[in-house]
Formats: structure tokens, sequence, C-alpha cells
């Protein structure tokens, strides 16, 4: 990107729009202000059908702040310029990653939650926020079949929430301080793992990647083996992860038999959900699921299928209460907690903004029926995807029971398999799809991420299309 050369200083500006909200009454000039950067996200959402996903070159106004405060329209025409160089997901050919279009009750309360500024923390510095995270995670925890008085807390993303599940894993496991302790995953589990053990002080050979079936599923015979072998050795295992919903294919591992064996080698089932787990919400749960609700813990991110604005992400546990146990340090410097405990003393986070402003409003805003939808549609167009794609024998298609769908030409080497999925993206993006080509297998492939709602039955066939065209 380019940067625009900085703006020439004037000595004396006009500054009509304070720094602050007027505490005495409504400000004009905040409510001129906020109506037209409004109007600004408006029109750029509005216009997210044209062009590509991605922008092109684009300018960057000035980093630096300036001597003196810039005026309402200064500051809205930098924001337009940032804007232009962003990457839109609400385009209907925005299918690389898992990033779906805002829903727009997030965007209002993503608007309130900033006004607010509320810190959950502690209840003091946001008292009907902090119940309604409580409440929120309590109703999650039941509607995906956790036993009663089930609940969690809210995240900065799964990376995060991963991360405290294997601490409290290891809290609860009296491993605290034993640096022999191991984590068991599937081959296709998220690299987040690898990062929380790096927190946690473990080396990366911690970390015990089990092989995975033809769907890219853990083999619980395996992972049987594994823990037989552990016991044999005396090497004592903090967590087993089960996936629901890899990054690639959108596999879900075997969560009944994995829970199966959790429980009779008395370890820690810790599944990451972040991108499957959302589908236990429907009417009618995934078969694939079927067990997610015997889990200690578990990793939900409704940012990306439910539109919910980012950060959205929550770890729910059978029993909330090891979250205290795990991170509670006491907070002297706060009044003590009236209700049920400050959220601060519930998580690895100390500040957390309102966040689940945003997730209690989308949902409230979509309703049952409006996330039947999400997901029905998300599944509707991976099906309809892989049937168009599947034809071509020259393919070899990687799914499984989610809205992921990932494809290569068969017999293909890697620098191969590089030079066509490059190519193949290329001519996509100037067709306005834009697909994402990640390395699997020792060979990338094009992957399409099917949760964008914006994207029709002819989006696709125009893909499958192009893609026929393109092979080597």
């Amino acid at each position: 990107m380019a940067s625009a050369p900085p703006f020439q200083r004037q000595a004396d500006p006009l500054i009509t729009l304070s720094p602050f909200a007027d505490p005495h009454g409504v400000d004009p000039a905040l409510q001129d202000f906020l109506h037209r950067a409004s109007s600004l996200l408006c029109g750029w959402l509005g216009s997210s059908s044209k062009g590509t996903p991605l922008p092109g070159l684009s300018a960057m106004p000035a980093i630096e702040p300036e001597r003196v405060g810039l005026s309402p329209d200064r500051l809205l025409a930098d924001l337009q310029m940032v804007m232009e160089g962003a990457y839109n997901p609400s385009h209907p050919g925005a299918l690389a990653h898992l990033d779906p279009p805002p829903l727009v009750a997030g965007l209002a309360a993503e608007l309130i939650c900033a006004g607010l500024n509320n810190n959950l923390l502690a209840e003091e510095l946001s008292p009907s926020l902090s119940r309604l995270e409580r409440g929120l995670c309590g109703w999650l925890a039941g509607q995906i079949g956790m036993p009663a008085g089930a609940g969690g807390v809210a995240a900065s993303g799964g990376t995060l929430s991963n991360l405290m599940a294997l601490v409290v894993a290891r809290q609860r496991a009296g491993l605290a301080t034993n640096g022999d302790g191991v984590v068991l995953c599937s081959d296709d589990a998220h690299l987040s793992l690898l990062k929380a053990l790096t927190v946690m002080g473990l080396p990366p050979q911690a970390l015990i990647r089990l092989p995975v079936d033809f769907e890219g599923s853990m083999e619980p015979m395996a992972l049987e083996e594994t823990l037989q072998a552990l016991a044999h050795q005396g090497r004592p295992v903090i967590a087993v992860v089960a996936t629901a919903g890899t990054t690639v294919r959108g596999a879900v591992d075997p969560l009944g038999p994995i829970a199966d064996l959790c429980q009779r080698f008395g370890h820690w089932l810790h599944v990451d959900g972040a991108i499957g787990a959302v589908f236990a919400l429907a009417d009618h749960p995934l078969s694939a699921l079927e067990g997610l609700d015997r889990a200690d813990s578990i990793t939900v991110n409704p940012q990306k299928l439910l539109g919910i604005p980012k950060t959205s992400s929550l770890l729910l546990l059978a029993d909330p209460s090891v979250l205290k146990a795990s991170f509670a340090t006491g907070l002297p410097y706060m009044e003590p907690s009236w209700g049920f405990g400050h959220g601060g003393e519930e998580g690895l986070q100390g500040t957390r903004p309102a966040e689940i402003l945003k997730l209690w409003l989308g949902l409230r805003h979509l309703g049952q029926a409006g996330i039947e939808s999400l997901l029905g549609g998300a599944l509707a167009r991976r099906r309809r995807l892989q049937e168009l794609l599947s034809v071509d024998e020259r393919l070899v298609l990687r799914s499984g029971s989610l809205h992921l769908l990932a494809f290569a030409p068969a017999g293909l080497d890697a620098p191969a398999s590089d030079a066509w999925s490059r190519r193949m993206r290329e001519r996509l993006l100037a067709e306005g799809l834009l697909l994402s080509r990640p390395l699997y297998q020792g060979r990338h492939h094009l992957k399409a991420v099917l949760g964008n709602p914006h994207t029709r039955s002819q989006h696709l066939e125009h893909l499958a299309a192009l893609v026929a065209e393109q092979h080597p």
C-alpha cells in the first residue's frame, strides 16, 4: 500500500468536535459526527459487491498525530482512506476465510460497547454486562447439552480460549509445576495448541499429534494405544484435545469414542469447537457433534459463522468454578464482588471490553430461525459446490461435516500443485471470487469457506466452471 503525504498543518484549525462526549446534555456535534461516520460505513457495506474482496493498491493516511487535533472532516477523510484498503468480507465472492459479513445488530452493539467503555475486570466496572456474560455463557452451554451449572467466560479469540482450557486442565491434573505433561490432538488440530504449550513453558514435543483417517478425523484406536503407552511409561497427560471443525476441511473428530477413552483413562477432554461447535445450536444438531456435551471444556467462536463482529469467542466448561480456582489472584484494589465474582478472576484476561454485548444482541436479532438459516445455508452451499466439483474426476476433494471444502488436481507433485493453486487463485480473484491456498498434507490446495450468506448458486456455478477451465 502507498502512504499518503502528511497533511500540511494549519496554525489554528477549527475544531468543532470535543474529544469527549458532553456529560451534561446531548452533544449535537457528536451526533453529527457519528451519523456521518455511520454513513461512510453504510456506503462501504452497500458497495461490497463491486470489485473484489481484496482491495487494489490504496493510499494510507499519515500515521502520526499532528500538533493540533484534526477536524471532523479530516478524521472522516482519513477513515475513508483506511476503509478503501480493507478486506471486504461482505463481498459475495469472499470465500477464503472464516470471516463472514458482520450482523447489523453487531454493528450497533459494537458502537454501544465502545460508548459504555465498561470493563469486565470487575462487577463494579460492568454491573449489567457481567451478569449478561455469565447468563449467556450458561445458556449457550445448556443449548450444547452440557450439564446443569455449566458456564464460562468470553475471550478475545479462540487461541486464548484454547490456552485457558489447557491451563485449567493442567491445574486440575495437579501438573502446574510438572514439565513432563503432554497434550494429545490430531494431526489436523489448530496451531493455537502449540502456542498454548509455548506460553505454558512446555516444549513442542509435549504436543503429541495423532494420525487422521481418510475423512480427516482423529483415529480413536491410535488415541487408545497412545494413552496406554503413556500410562505404561508413567507420562502425565494434561488433556486430550478433540477438534470439531479442522481448519482446512472442516472435519470433526469422533467425539463420543474420544469421550469414552477420556473417561476410562481419567483425562480432561477439551473440544476445540471454534469452527464447528455453533452447529450444536441448530434445531437438529449434526450427528458428527454427538458427544460434544460430554467435554470438560469447549471453545466456541460465534464470530466464524454467525457474523458476530470480532472478537467473539467463548470458553465453556462443565464446571465453571475451575476458572476461578485456576486464575483467581485477588483484586485488592477493587470492592468485593456482590454477585458471583469478578470477571478478572475467571480467566486469563484482566481488562476486557463488553464483547458479550455483540453476541447477545446478535443472537436476539437472529432468533432461533435466523441461526438455523445461517447454519443450514452454509452446509447447503458446501454441498452444492461439492456436487459441482465432484463431476470432475481430475480433482481430489477434501471436506468433512461442516461448511469447508478444499480441493486440488489429482496426481500433481508439490511444486506443480503450488503453481496450479497460485494460477487458479489469481484467475478466480479476477472474477471476484477469493479462495485461500492452504498447504495440506504436503500440497497446496484451494479452499472455500461457504459461510457467506451473500454467496448464491450462480457464484458457485461460476467458480466451478472457472476451475474446470484451468486444469494443468
